[in-house]
């Protein structure tokens, strides 16, 4: 009935214009005071309205402008109290209902809003070392990214971060005074090696139930906080230092030929990506026997001798100088200078396919430039000295064999097949001398 009540005095407060029968009745009917209307018009709704004034406090509007004629929470203490509002409300209305979720859209600019309050935008310097980190300011509004020291989300709409521009740690400004790692990219400068043994575990017990970087205590069970193993370094870590990254393990790769990732800790995980194109591994003396079992890194040896017995050949052409044909490997500047170091990216490369066929069109094009294009390098060509036949011989062609002492090139089968008849194991100068010896006597017979 008091609703009843109410909505007829509302409606005699509110009348139709366009209605000549509520103006008539109107007209006839004594009115009580507009004032006395509207005060009990605005008892009865002050409770309705009381729960939305507080959703409504400043989340219409853009709350990274300036609004206008609206009232705006900008006191921190109003904002919080919105903020409890809110979750009450949200807590009071139906699930998956419209006005929950415009609440919970209102709530989540509340709380931006109370974090710009609370972490103005400061005047900080765009680069700061610390612990040999070169942090660099950033400028992208993106949040999906994570602090390396908090392991909390970056909001790059109102808060400003650093990420080093060595090993690409990234952190809130309010963190860097808190900081105790030292950039990672110092100790690939210094220690430009791999662990080569396949998980090294010491045990938690050898680490006293610590973490192995920032000693805080871990247990297997996950009290107070969970041990979490990395496969590179074989020890534990806690949460905060173990994300559950995964990488790729040199020493499984070398020894078993396996490139499953694997789960590492964030230090392990940088080091790796740094660690991935340099050409540290010597696989001759690390696992020979890995060219035995993979027919890839055979092949691609090969292909990276004929590369370094082409190299002589580009540098003293003007046109090759010219055409920079030695930077079709400048991403892979070890295979100009070495056929015995390899680096994981190098490895990864081969298994997946991609670097036997990249390999196989540079010495294509360089072998087309010897022997086809350029007549400078065409007339630096051999004519084999045992046969005196054929056409003109490079010592990249498949073919030919390659004196190591005098660097003449040779037919292969005539080359092998004197010297295993001369079984000599004089060095190769004298074998030459034979060889010419031995060929000038039997023509001299005939």
């Amino acid at each position: 009935m008091e609703y009843n009540e109410r909505l007829a005095r509302f409606r005699q407060g509110h009348v139709n214009p366009f209605d000549r029968r509520q103006i008539d009745s109107t007209t006839e009917r004594k009115d009580p005071p507009k004032h006395e209307v509207r005060s009990e018009i605005f008892s009865s709704e002050s409770k309705t309205q009381s729960s939305e004034r507080a959703v409504d406090l400043g989340l219409a509007e853009d709350h990274f402008s300036q609004p206008v004629g609206s009232v705006v929470a900008s006191d921190v203490e109003q904002l919080k109290q919105a903020i409890a509002e809110c979750k009450r409300l949200i807590l009071e209305l139906p699930e998956h209902s419209g006005k929950q979720k415009d609440t919970v859209i209102k709530l989540i600019h509340l709380r931006l809003k109370l974090q710009e309050l609370k972490d103005p935008e400061e005047d900080e310097p765009n680069l700061q070392v610390l612990l040999e980190h070169r942090f660099s300011k950033e400028k992208s509004k993106s949040v999906k990214q994570m602090c390396d020291k908090c392991s909390t989300i970056i909001w790059g709409l109102i808060q400003t971060w650093y990420t080093c521009t060595g090993c690409y740690y990234r952190c809130h400004s309010k963190c860097m005074n808190l900081i105790n790692k030292p950039c990672v990219r110092s100790k690939v400068s210094h220690q430009s090696e791999y662990e080569l043994s396949i998980c090294p575990e010491v045990g938690l017990d050898k680490q006293d139930y610590r973490c192995a970087e920032c000693r805080t205590p871990i247990s297997l069970r996950g009290v107070p906080n969970e041990a979490r193993q990395c496969d590179y370094t074989g020890q534990y870590y806690c949460n905060s230092c173990h994300w559950n990254d995964t990488a790729i393990i040199p020493a499984r790769v070398i020894h078993n030929w396996a490139f499953e990732p694997r789960k590492v800790c964030r230090t392990s995980m940088r080091y790796l990506a740094l660690m991935m194109s340099r050409p540290v591994l010597k696989l001759k003396e690390i696992n020979p026997l890995l060219f035995n079992f993979v027919e890839e890194l055979v092949e691609i040896r090969k292909l990276r001798q004929d590369i370094l017995l082409m190299k002589p050949y580009f540098i003293t052409c003007k046109e090759a100088m010219e055409a920079r044909l030695l930077l079709h490997l400048q991403d892979r500047q070890h295979f100009v200078e070495n056929d015995e170091m390899y680096s994981l990216q190098d490895l990864i490369d081969t298994s997946r396919g991609r670097l036997s066929c990249s390999l196989t069109e540079i010495h294509t094009t360089f072998a087309k430039h010897i022997k086809l294009d350029c007549e400078k390098c065409q007339a630096k060509g051999f004519m084999c000295e045992l046969c005196k036949e054929g056409d003109i011989l490079f010592p990249f062609d498949s073919h030919t064999s390659v004196c190591h002492d005098c660097f003449a090139v040779f037919h292969r089968f005539v080359f092998e097949h004197i010297r295993y008849n001369t079984n000599c194991h004089m060095p190769y100068v004298a074998v030459c001398v034979m060889l010419a010896l031995s060929l000038s006597l039997s023509l001299w017979e005939l």
